[in-house]
């Protein structure tokens, strides 16, 4: 009778305990980081630690997530030379599943996650593109006809599909007018819009200015602007409300700063300056605090949004930019 050596048994448990680290290591909810150095790290936002790391493609800029939390996404934006790829992650295996070649379509960035297909701006091309993960191919595409289509969202019952176009000067409504059929308004606001975000009711849209430190009001209804208003800012790039609608925040790439506003009032709350190259902004679900990568210091800086309080940064890599929750 054959008798299996200690070393081996010890090899083979050392093997079954990594295997249950690396499950165990997957956090709930966990905190996805996209660092322009080409990588998606994991993080466990309760321990602070980055518990995986994927390597991506080049200079990547947006991260998202599946809505099951099997796959993440990140739009490979390119540098010197633009790029033409997503990358679809799996986030259990830590790995970069396969890298979707894009083609002739340049400059992704803007991405969206909705009912199992993932929507993406490339912003060469002025369209909105849908991907398909369970069938690997690219779907659909909708051209936008303004230049620099940067940012997407879609309503929550997916008949409206908006975006940002920082050379047009715009913002596009797209709204469902058949199986596949959409028809475009574009709305033109303040110079070079790019961080823009929906109110939490779906009622506006509020769009920062890029080039003129202004924000615009959409009324959503009737698809026009309704107030704008200055918010001094050098290059706003992104802008997010919380989940309960109290606050408005705003990233200024070039100050540096997070700038947080009363919702109802439009008053300044606190301008908070954060370091070099402020860019995403992620907030939790309960509005408690926000996430804010801090790009040209490669740290991702946690804001308290109870007390307006800077309480902690992250150390994700170098080059943060998008970010996204898996719950």
């Amino acid at each position: 009778m054959n008798k299996t050596p200690a070393s081996c048994i010890a090899a083979l448990g050392a093997l079954w305990m990594a295997g249950s680290l690396a499950a165990a290591d997957v956090p709930s909810p966990a905190l996805l980081v996209l660092n322009k150095e080409g990588n998606l790290a994991i993080v466990n936002p309760a321990t602070k630690q980055v518990v995986g790391r994927v390597p991506v493609g080049d200079t990547p800029h947006e991260a998202v997530a599946s809505d099951d939390g099997k796959l993440a996404f990140a739009s490979n934006y390119g540098g010197a030379t633009p790029g033409n790829s997503i990358s679809v992650i799996d986030l259990a295996a830590r790995k970069e599943l396969h890298r979707v070649d894009l083609g002739v379509l340049r400059r992704p960035h803007g991405l969206a996650f909705a009912d199992g297909k993932l929507y993406f701006t490339c912003e060469t091309n002025k369209i909105i593109g849908r991907y398909d993960p369970a069938g690997n191919t690219v779907d659909w595409l909708l051209g936008t006809g303004q230049t620099g289509t940067h940012m997407v969202e879609l309503s929550k019952d997916r008949r409206q599909i908006y975006t940002a176009n920082i050379g047009g000067n715009s913002i596009s409504i797209f709204d469902r007018t058949g199986a596949i059929d959409w028809e475009q308004t574009v709305v033109p606001v303040g110079k070079g819009p790019e961080g823009f975000d929906v109110t939490p009711d779906g009622r506006e849209i509020w769009a920062a200015h890029s080039r003129d430190g202004g924000v615009s009001i959409i009324n959503l209804f009737t698809k026009t602007v309704t107030h704008t208003f200055s918010v001094q800012t050098k290059r706003s790039n992104r802008l997010r409300f919380t989940p309960d609608g109290r606050l408005v925040l705003i990233s200024d790439l070039d100050a540096g700063d997070l700038l947080i506003l009363e919702h109802a009032t439009r008053k300044e709350l606190k301008r908070m300056p954060l370091g070099k190259q402020l860019a995403g902004i992620l907030i939790t679900p309960d509005s408690a605090r926000a996430y804010v990568a801090v790009t040209g210091d490669n740290n991702v800086a946690v804001i308290d949004l109870k007390t307006l309080e800077l309480v902690d940064r992250l150390q994700t890599g170098t080059g943060p930019d998008g970010m996204a929750w898996v719950r």
